[in-house]
């Protein structure tokens, strides 16, 4: 990636904050945080779609928002997970974008990113696993369930003020 311009630099700061705000302030952070979550930030996750830039506003909004749950491993766990699997779920499916719809309602590309990324809470149940003993799998069907509708909510949105945001971002 070439370097980041100030523009750049805003964007990126502006993305991350309405990150941790969606996540941390109420009534958003009594769904954000636990086994049963339903985190309205990750929709911002399809802006990594618009430009590279923003799996770092993503990664740091996350880190900031899970310092205020269990601290620094959650900080490391979730932004890790966040880097990683963003990253990769654009590189995985980019290519699909604008190649169909499934269920004539989500686009192709979005839809099998928010599948990837909702199977990518094993991390998240793993840590809660270990750090509060709660049943792995149950945490991971929960997590991930919470995921995949917070996506899906996303790509409904994303899709439709795509044009614009590429203008705009």
């Amino acid at each position: 990636m070439k370097s980041l311009s100030t523009k750049d630099l805003a964007q990126i700061s502006l993305l991350a904050a309405l990150y941790v705000l969606l996540t941390v302030l109420p009534p958003f952070n009594a769904l954000s945080y636990g086994a049963y979550q339903l985190r309205l930030s990750e929709m911002l996750n399809f802006f990594a779609f618009l430009h590279p830039k923003y799996i770092l506003s993503l990664t740091l909004g996350c880190m900031i928002a899970n310092f205020y749950s269990f601290g620094l491993v959650d900080v490391f766990v979730g932004g890790g997970s966040t880097l990683v699997f963003v990253s990769l779920g654009v590189w995985l499916f980019k290519s699909f974008v604008g190649q169909g719809k499934i269920l004539s309602l989500f686009d192709k590309g979005y839809f099998f990113f928010s599948l990837f990324f909702a199977s990518s809470m094993f991390t998240i149940a793993l840590e809660l696993h270990l750090l509060q003993g709660f049943p792995f799998v149950l945490t991971w069907f929960t997590t991930g369930l919470g995921e995949l509708l917070s996506l899906l909510l996303g790509v409904l949105l994303f899709q439709n003020m795509e044009k614009r945001l590429r203008t705009l971002f």
